[in-house]
């Protein structure tokens, strides 16, 4: 994949929600850095104390499965005997200065300013959400408010039954 052809969509619809971390699988990230997915992680290896879990982790079997079947462009890792990498925004960083390249460096820093514009598209979606929240709650108390107005109103429009008035003497 060569610098021209790669998009921030490409980057975005690469990026998978893993463990509740916005993450990027090894395999992925070596076709953007232009290296074999081999050569990325025996780098990996080679410099492991630069990759704790929070910048890092190996999938699980059952997560690789899932990445998969959901996943169309990965669906040669199937056949794959290695379980795949899944590299977090501060790993991708990482990965730059390990691969030591030119393009590794400029793709890091297009892949983290993706990684900050979706960050900020779900702060403004959280925001969003919060507001419709209180919106919806101040419009259910006034649908019971105005259905109670309903309610008094009907009552005091309707008429009353009147007594019943006996024609004739009455013994008291």
């Amino acid at each position: 994949m060569s610098d021209a052809l790669v998009t921030q969509e490409t980057i975005e619809s690469r990026i998978l929600i893993i463990r509740g971390q916005k993450v990027m699988i090894d395999r992925d990230l070596a076709e953007l850095y232009g290296v074999p997915t081999k050569y990325l992680n025996q780098q990996v290896r080679r410099n492991i104390d630069r990759f704790p879990e929070t910048f890092m982790f190996q999938l699980s079997e059952q997560e690789k499965t899932e990445v998969v079947a959901n996943c169309n462009h990965l669906a040669v890792l199937k056949f794959s005997h290695q379980l795949p990498c899944a590299f977090t925004e501060h790993g991708v960083t990482m990965l730059a200065s390990i691969l030591n390249s030119d393009r590794a460096v400029k793709m890091s820093i297009f892949i983290v300013n993706t990684f900050i514009r979706l960050r900020q598209i779900l702060y403004k979606n959280k925001e969003l959400s919060e507001r419709l929240d209180d919106i919806e709650e101040k419009v259910l108390l006034h649908d019971t408010a105005i259905i109670e107005i309903n309610h008094a109103i009907s009552e005091l429009s309707a008429p009353k039954p009147e007594k019943e008035k006996k024609i004739g003497f009455r013994k008291e």
